[in-house]
């Protein structure tokens, strides 16, 4: 394995379509304008260099005299809900000013709906639903609270780009602050998670040289494939225990052993043991504190509901949350510290100290340690959960749709053949096996909504909605829309095949990883570790629905999107 080297140094960013934008330097970018222009010229990130679209922005905004807001914007309150100030909006946001609306005009559900909804309806469990439902009751935009928050929820394609579209240089999340507490209880640091403005922007600037582009992952193919070969190894040993010899039961268990596994193999450049017979011990009680960091959702992601002054009366939920996370830490350190260890040995004996991502970061020291430690836990948090039940979703379809896993496997064979072993390089070959991950995040983002905090004032549907305004983004809701996806409720990954280099399928209804700046860092290693794993069992197996499975999976909001019930699977041998 080795580190992908910077590809900058000149002081010139190369977008990937000169005939789009010239070749152009940090100084003629270093202005705010330049930046959105972009945008407006229709030049999507995913069609340009993400040298450009960070680099540029970052230096752009560094130097403008218009700084974007601080996390400290103050909350939105009930006399602020009033409150219209013409002359601050942007006016390109603004095409009649006599139109735009107050927060107090805009609909939705009272307080009281919203605390039995929630408290007494386990509406926590049916978020996916409950957006459904208030966007045909309330429109595109509405407003809801939160005990003494008050969220607007944007759930409609045009009003969540122009949102993401209109974010500064550092783009603030929603309400981390029961994260936050944690990490200021324990003196520990924040990640790329859970900070915000210069401290979140420096440490992607450091993250992004090595795991953002599909050519910096592609290298990690080797490490992610070994760990693929004990997963289809493990489906055989699970499969022969089984009462008809070819099921495995409750497959989102194994594909989260097979996504630690694969996310430790490349972030701490080791291996765990998760698909071993036997599991090590402290392996084991990361996958605890896991858990329990999962089943304390209700009462930690929504802490700013639920007042301080009732931990005394109440106080296991927090001390769950925190004892999670004093594990999540706890495993991370002794692994960076051993990797570190052997950093330190390898310079005293002068020889040349090689590896990958957690190497680079220790023999650089472009971030502090404890800042290594936290990055370390919430990239490992991140990736297990949101790649292992996106797995399961997959394979759930396939098994459900018979003809559309025929057509893959006869991709799949066609490229592969029976035996070949799929690398990152054959991916680019399997656009089929990449509409399946797509689509399969379209009908079940992991994220059924994204939280952002605005940053400026601005109009949005007809809003006013002043800066510090907590949104919503309601991904669930504008992947189910038939406007933005025909026969929305079909598994089709076909429809995200281009059918030619002019071909663009580009759709802010389904946005999965994010969007901008403040997109999922690890998308394009999550993305390597379901196609390799997801081709090659396509390749080795018919996949069916296990006759274990006695009635149809729904999902159900547990902090992520995830199966309500356990799924089985049938994985019967292909005809060699």
């Amino acid at each position: 394995m080795h580190i992908p080297e910077q590809r900058f140094g000149s002081g010139f960013v190369k977008p990937r379509f000169p005939n789009l934008l010239p070749t152009t330097s940090l100084a003629d970018l270093a202005n705010k304008d330049c930046y959105f222009q972009m945008h407006q010229l229709h030049i999507d990130p995913e069609f340009m260099s993400l040298d450009v679209k960070e680099w540029a922005t970052i230096d752009a905004f560094k130097k403008s005299e218009v700084n974007s807001a601080s996390s400290d914007a103050p909350p939105i309150t009930v006399a602020r809900e009033e409150t219209l100030r013409p002359g601050l909006i942007r006016p390109e946001t603004l095409e009649d000013v006599s139109r735009v609306k107050t927060l107090k005009e805009m609909p939705g559900p009272s307080t009281f709906g919203n605390l039995v909804e929630f408290f007494f309806r386990d509406g926590f469990s049916r978020i996916h639903e409950i957006q459904m439902e208030h966007r045909q009751k309330y429109g595109k935009i509405f407003k809801s609270r939160f005990g003494p928050q008050l969220v607007v929820s944007i759930a409609d394609r045009d009003l969540v780009a122009q949102v993401l579209r209109a974010e500064g240089a550092t783009p603030q999340r929603a309400n981390m602050e029961s994260w936050k507490e944690y990490r200021d209880l324990r003196g520990r640091s924040t990640a790329l998670i859970s900070a915000e403005g210069e401290e979140w922007l420096k440490m992607r600037s450091v993250l992004r040289q090595l795991i953002m582009r599909p050519q910096d992952v592609a290298v990690f193919s080797e490490d992610v494939n070994l760990v693929v070969d004990d997963l289809v190894k493990r489906v055989g040993s699970l499969r022969s225990r089984s009462s008809d010899g070819e099921s495995v039961v409750n497959i989102n268990d194994l594909f989260f052993q097979y996504a630690m596994e694969g996310m430790a193999s490349i972030l701490y450049e080791t291996r765990l043991g998760c698909l071993e017979e036997e599991v090590p011990k402290d392996t084991q009680d990361y996958i605890a504190a896991l858990h329990l960091m999962f089943s304390s959702f209700k009462t930690t992601m929504y802490a700013g509901a639920i007042p301080k002054w009732l931990r005394p009366v109440l106080p296991g939920p927090w001390e769950d949350f925190c004892s999670s996370w004093d594990g999540l830490f706890n495993f991370s350190q002794v692994h960076v510290s051993k990797r570190l260890e052997e950093v330190r040995g390898q310079t005293e004996r002068g020889e040349e100290v090689k590896g990958g991502l957690l190497t680079h970061m220790l023999v650089t020291m472009e971030m502090s340690l404890e800042e290594i430690y936290a990055n370390a836990t919430e990239m490992l948090l991140a990736g297990v959960d949101t790649t292992s039940f996106t797995l399961t979703w997959a394979v759930y379809m396939l098994a459900l749709n018979k003809e559309v896993q025929q057509e893959i496997y006869e991709e799949v064979l066609g490229v592969l053949g029976p035996e070949e072993t799929p690398t990152a390089d054959h991916v680019t070959r399997l656009p089929l096996v990449r509409g399946l991950v797509k689509e399969t995040l379209r009908l079940f983002p992991v994220l059924p909504g994204n939280g952002r905090v605005t940053q400026d004032d601005l109009v949005v549907g007809g809003y006013y909605l002043p800066k510090g305004t907590q949104l919503a983004l309601c991904h669930y809701s504008t992947s189910m829309e038939e406007e933005n996806f025909p026969d929305a409720g079909d598994f089709r990954p076909a429809r995200w095949v281009r059918k030619d280099n002019t071909d663009r399928v580009d759709n802010f209804g389904s946005i999965p990883f994010g969007y901008g700046l403040r997109s999922c860092i690890g998308r394009r290693v999550a993305e390597l570790e379901m196609h390799l794993a997801l081709a090659r069992l396509i390749q080795r197996f018919n996949i069916d629905v296990s006759p274990l499975l006695s009635s149809e999976v729904k999902a159900k909001t547990h902090g992520l999107l995830c199966p309500a019930a356990p799924v089985h699977i049938r994985f019967r041998d292909r005809d060699p």
